[in-house]
């Protein structure tokens, strides 16, 4: 993963095996055949904040038909990694490279049939107690592996209880998306945890695929694809080339696209529509990337809106997220950026720090065509600068405020509560 910001994710990489299952549901469950079918299972993830590898070990995932069948129960048909396989779940985030950001964990036969359940085993850092570690976390600009607290069931494996259909003579394709910045929560005390959060995606290819130019690559260039402001996909441009993909997306669906990088006005296009599980939009070419010229991605003046977030009942064991977003003139509201709080240093439990570092130069919108390049227009300079902040955690109701960082820096404190 490009690793900075956002983006959040990889751990993905390992739970996302299940749900793709569900989209090839929806057979004729009562007329199953007699050929055995197979399933297939694979990982991807999407960029994760603040770190430069997120290591998780697979050692096997287990299917069965029932949603209530025990870890000892007849019936289990196993994937099994031999020997078990340490992945960099960062590695899974660019899906221009040959594999499509894709980690094949294996594929089983499988008598054809409904099925519920599946488990995704990890092995336990218990018999890795130094380093290499099992799972592990590497912070942005260190090299250092710290520790990943994986979940206490470890043991049996993470139980996923998703239904879908295997028809006879058939493979199905499981494909888990991990998003690596919302699953790994910071504790107070300084350790790391894991709390995957995962996604079902379509395994058949489409999406939204442009070019960002090479000269911005060094600038923490982020790419997503939003809808009504809520982040859907989220990826980072070729290193070398400067190409995005924001792969494996619903349809039909219409997405806003945005763009972000260090010390640049955001950059949006909105209304680009993806119309089949197969259809691949381009926003933009390599001989004309964003920005083709002003006024997208405009040098901009940064400024940063910051504070803490307390969590009433305290606790250190859940992510909190605060995210900025705006709302633009005659086009859609949009998510500029986004971050995990961290605990602070010397607080009581409970309470998180935050840094949003944004951009004061509107933004600027184009409105997507088929006949590239498009066009972007700046937005008033009454919407430079003015920015809505949420905060959020699992479990406590969210909290906005609208905050103006176009004179100066800002502190937006939050207290959250069920």
């Amino acid at each position: 993963m490009n690793h900075s910001s956002i983006g959040c994710s990889r751990w993905v990489s390992c739970i996302a095996l299940v749900v793709f299952a569900f989209l090839a549901a929806c057979s004729n469950s009562g007329d199953e055949g007699t050929a055995p079918g197979a399933v297939s299972v694979s990982l991807t993830d999407a960029p994760a904040c603040g770190f430069d590898a997120v290591y998780v070990t697979v050692s096997k995932v287990r299917i069965h038909q029932s949603d209530s069948a025990s870890d000892t129960a007849a019936g289990w048909t196993d994937i099994t990694l031999n020997p078990p396989r340490k992945i960099n779940l960062l590695d899974l985030n660019d899906p221009t490279q040959p594999n499509l950001a894709l980690e094949h964990l294996g594929e089983t036969p499988l008598p054809a049939g409904h099925y519920t359940q599946l488990r995704l085993l990890l092995v336990s850092n218990r018999n890795n107690p130094n380093p290499p570690f099992a799972n592990s976390v590497v912070l942005s600009g260190t090299t250092t592996e710290l520790p990943l607290d994986t979940p206490s069931g470890i043991q049996t494996g993470i139980k996923l209880v998703h239904q879908f259909d295997v028809p006879s003579g058939q493979r199905v394709d499981l494909l888990l998306d991990f998003d690596a910045c919302k699953s790994i929560v910071l504790r107070g005390n300084g350790t790391y945890a894991l709390k995957p959060v995962i996604k079902v995606t379509p395994f058949v290819l489409n999406g939204i695929e442009g070019f960002v130019a090479q000269s911005l690559l060094g600038s923490h260039v982020v790419v997503t694809a939003q809808m009504n402001g809520e982040i859907v996909r989220r990826t980072v441009p070729n290193s070398v080339s400067g190409k995005f993909f924001l792969a494996r997306l619903a349809a039909p669906a219409t997405y806003d696209v945005v763009i972000t990088a260090d010390n640049r006005a955001t950059a949006v296009i909105s209304g680009v529509p993806v119309n089949t599980p197969t259809e691949i939009r381009s926003v933009s070419t390599n001989v004309s990337p964003i920005p083709v010229a002003p006024p997208a991605l405009d040098p901009s003046t940064t400024r940063t809106i910051g504070g803490d977030v307390f969590l009433n009942p305290p606790t250190d064991e859940e992510a909190v997220f605060v995210a900025a977003t705006q709302t633009l003139m005659s086009g859609p509201t949009i998510t500029v950026k986004t971050v995990v709080a961290g605990p602070l240093a010397t607080p009581a439990e409970g309470d998180f720090g935050y840094v949003l570092a944004l951009p004061v130069a509107a933004p600027s919108l184009g409105a997507y065509t088929t006949t590239l390049p498009i066009v972007f227009t700046q937005q008033p300079a009454s919407v430079g600068g003015k920015y809505t902040v949420q905060a959020s955690a699992a479990g406590y109701a969210s909290q906005s405020f609208a905050v103006d960082i176009s004179a100066a820096n800002q502190t937006q404190d939050f207290t959250l509560v069920p």
